[in-house]
């Protein structure tokens, strides 16, 4: 893997881990860390987040509402993430932009590509915020799309589990994980990595991704870092 790589944070990485919700500080602040420390090893990072642990369009609280206002809500939650992100960075560091795919300039860049690799060849990590600027596209798309954009090595996606497996680990007990798998054995069998378009983009465009868990410290470093951690989906 090459030294440009968009890393997906699930808006779970700004919580909790027992609770699931809101943001959390020492969290965030070890994340941050992490990505600095490698960060100034040269590696250039594009971020891309989520905002689920804010408000989820697909979930209970978004429950009769309609799917394209609760889309907004979310990708309005993630500029708030990018924020406390941006934040954490900056204390710890790393010169750090924010770029929204929704215009919200009081606080955060419009999203203009070139601009957006202009900042990452001077050094700063950039954030992107506001998913893909249109309902009905996950913050997973968001990451392909945006590591495809930026030409990007690789796209990496931080979890609550060690990678990729042939079941799902919380209902079978014996679920196996998988170290290295295929984009069309994901999508035939599907193995939740991303949604069906992600992998789709991935695949068109040679991007491979890198699923692991964000709560084992040095996995992010080391999946910046293109070592064997979790799962490689190729």
């Amino acid at each position: 893997m090459g030294d440009r790589v968009v890393l997906k944070l699930s808006g779970e990485a700004f919580a909790e881990p027992e609770v699931g919700y809101g943001i959390d500080n020492f969290t965030i602040d070890r994340v941050a860390k992490e990505i600095v420390s490698v960060h100034a090893e040269g590696h250039e990072i594009g971020i891309v987040v989520g905002g689920g642990n804010i408000f989820r369009g697909l979930s209970s609280a978004a429950a009769g509402m309609d799917r394209a206002n609760a889309d907004y809500m979310g990708m309005l939650a993630t500029v708030i993430n990018a924020l406390a992100l941006r934040d954490a960075l900056e204390r710890a560091g790393s010169p750090c932009r924010v770029q929204s795919a929704i215009s919200i300039q009081q606080v955060a860049e419009p999203y203009i590509r070139l601009r957006a690799i202009r900042h990452l060849e001077k050094g700063r990590i950039v954030i992107f915020a506001g998913g893909t600027g249109n309902p009905f596209f996950t913050t997973d798309t968001t990451a392909a799309l945006r590591a495809a954009e930026i030409g990007a090595a690789a796209v990496l996606k931080a979890t609550r589990v060690d990678g990729v497996y042939d079941a799902d680990p919380a209902v079978v007990k014996d679920a196996a994980m998988l170290e290295d798998v295929t984009y069309m054995e994901v999508i035939a069998k599907r193995l939740g990595v991303m949604d069906t378009t992600a992998i789709t983009m991935c695949l068109d465009n040679d991007l491979p991704i890198r699923v692991f868990n964000i709560g084992t410290p040095g996995n992010i470093a080391g999946a910046v870092r293109g070592e064997p951690v979790g799962t490689l989906v190729h």
